[in-house]
């Protein structure tokens, strides 16, 4: 039997979602009256929020992995240290940057200008690009003719410190307390992880006491609502979606109106897919923005542009592209736990100096962290020469 939304008396606390058994849209009808503001309507007729079960699910929505073993991340130690040196090492470690520098340093401990050469090679094979590549070898360079290192090992030291002063302008949290309900809209090309991206910062929200909600923006693909419904269930959170080939506008638009009715903490709010060279996919994200615009002048309050880790030096004109086309105002670099070379976040850093809000350390629901300037070049670089030989 079905246990759908019931209207309750007004309490001081929020509406929390309730449980139904299966995953069946309630009709109109049904409603909570609070669900929907009066008068209005899902353009299908059927009720958008999606209520979830409290049970955690068999198997990870992304990776099929048993979810005692990835979904659980967030239970245990993972979850904690998102500034944990040695996480963040374990993390990153094995990336190309990681690799190549380290094994760099290691065959050239002698200080000289072979030794220059061949980090600024090193440097552009990692995908920092070759101006941000060049700024930091001139800089060492000067330093090095000043005689202000003894040793490769000092030189190793300063490139560090180098790299954390490249990246502390963009190390900038996501706050959300400026706005009620604070709506976040999710933007980026096919396959960058966009949807798992939503899920695991809807772990994050919560883990801070905010309450929120899903849009099921992405219409074109049928997989996408459902893995959403699965992170919604997964989190706990209700997740407002509608017919496969909605308008992706219209979806988002009734979630806005959903999360107001509940005075939802936060919104997030998936959308499709798209290559930055598709005009008309990217033209329906200013109709988004027109949309919401209707609701709140102000909204979303924060486009977050996914990029995918291993792209390498496409992320530039990705990023160049989705702010001409809606304005981005952050950065999630995804899979950087992987084959990504991740030299591609200084570039990024240098070339627009965009927050980056979170990166993705691997496939664990609290596997999106929080960005952090010095763990990340820590966890990139050896902080000495014998650890990088040990290493």
């Amino acid at each position: 039997m079905l246990k759908f939304w019931k209207k309750k008396p007004v309490t001081d606390e929020k509406d929390s979602p309730q449980e139904v058994e299966g995953r069946i849209t309630p009709i109109a009808s049904e409603i909570d009256e609070t669900a929907i503001p009066p008068g209005h309507v899902a353009p299908n007729g059927s009720l958008p929020i999606m209520p979830v079960p409290r049970e955690p699910l068999d198997t990870d929505p992304v990776t099929d992995n048993p979810a005692a073993e990835v979904g659980q991340a967030g239970a245990g130690e993972d979850e904690t240290p998102q500034a944990d040196g040695a996480s963040w090492r374990k993390r990153l470690g094995g990336s190309g940057f990681a690799k190549s520098l380290s094994s760099l340093f290691a065959r050239n401990p002698v200080l000289d200008e072979a030794l220059l050469d061949e980090l600024e090679i090193c440097l552009i094979g990692a995908d920092v690009g070759v101006a941000a590549s060049a700024e930091l070898i001139d800089a060492l360079r000067q330093r090095v003719a000043k005689r202000e290192f003894a040793d490769a090992d000092g030189l190793l030291a300063a490139l560090r410190e180098q790299l954390v002063t490249l990246l502390r302008p963009v190390e900038l949290p996501l706050d959300v307390s400026t706005h009620a309900p604070f709506v976040i809209l999710t933007v980026g090309v096919n396959g960058v992880g966009k949807t798992t991206t939503i899920g695991k910062l809807a772990h994050h929200l919560i883990a801070d006491d905010r309450s929120v909600l899903l849009a099921a923006g992405d219409t074109f693909r049928a997989a996408a609502v459902e893995q959403l419904r699965t992170w919604g269930e997964r989190n706990n959170v209700p997740v407002v979606a509608q017919a496969s080939g909605s308008d992706s506008a219209s979806v988002i638009f009734d979630a806005l109106q959903a999360a107001r009715a509940r005075e939802v903490d936060v919104m997030i709010a998936d959308t499709a897919g798209r290559l930055h060279t598709q005009g008309g996919l990217m033209d329906e994200l200013a109709k988004i923005r027109r949309v919401l615009g209707k609701i709140d002048a102000n909204a979303p309050h924060e486009v977050l542009l996914v990029i995918d880790g291993t792209t390498g030096q496409n992320a530039i004109s990705q990023v160049r592209q989705f702010m001409q086309a809606i304005g981005v105002t952050g950065l999630v670099v995804t899979k950087l736990d992987g084959t990504a070379k991740g030299g591609v976040v200084f570039a990024l850093a240098r070339e627009f100096g965009l927050p980056i809000r979170y990166v993705g350390l691997g496939e664990g629901i609290a596997d999106l962290r929080q960005f952090d300037a010095e763990a990340f070049v820590d966890g990139l670089l050896p902080p000495t020469l014998g650890a990088a030989v040990d290493g």
